[in-house]
């Protein structure tokens, strides 16, 4: 698929797909006229690239970090210092307490639902 599908498919703008492939994070093949062509894989690359963009880390850290999300992986890092311990110990902790959070609220709104349900029969 061509950058403007894999744009729509992800809704992620062409400057930021083209942003990602600077970085390193997205490697599109190349046609014989230059054109990038992406497969299928891109689009679920795509879509964590921007979950964890969205949680806050950094560019640098999900770089490291996107080899461990395809399987079957073995994770080696050899570089990896105290600082990005420390960084994916505390954005994992933060995510968590995201989706506690998150887990809270989707329970309170389905009790909501459950009871204003109940009293319309």
């Amino acid at each position: 698929m061509r950058i403007g599908e894999l744009s729509d498919r992800t809704a992620t703008p062409r400057r930021l797909l083209r942003y990602y492939e600077e970085q390193g994070l997205i490697v599109p093949a190349r046609s014989p006229n230059g054109y990038r062509e992406y497969d299928e894989y891109n689009v679920d690359r795509v879509l964590q690239i921007r979950g964890l963009l969205d949680a806050g880390l950094p560019t640098r850290i999900i770089k490291q970090i996107l080899p461990c999300l395809d399987k079957p992986r073995a994770i080696v890092f050899a570089d990896a210092t105290p600082e990005m311990i420390a960084t994916l110990e505390h954005e994992r902790d933060r995510m968590t307490e995201r989706v506690n959070c998150l887990t809270r609220n989707r329970d309170a709104i389905a009790e909501y639902l459950d009871a204003v349900l109940a009293n319309r029969g």
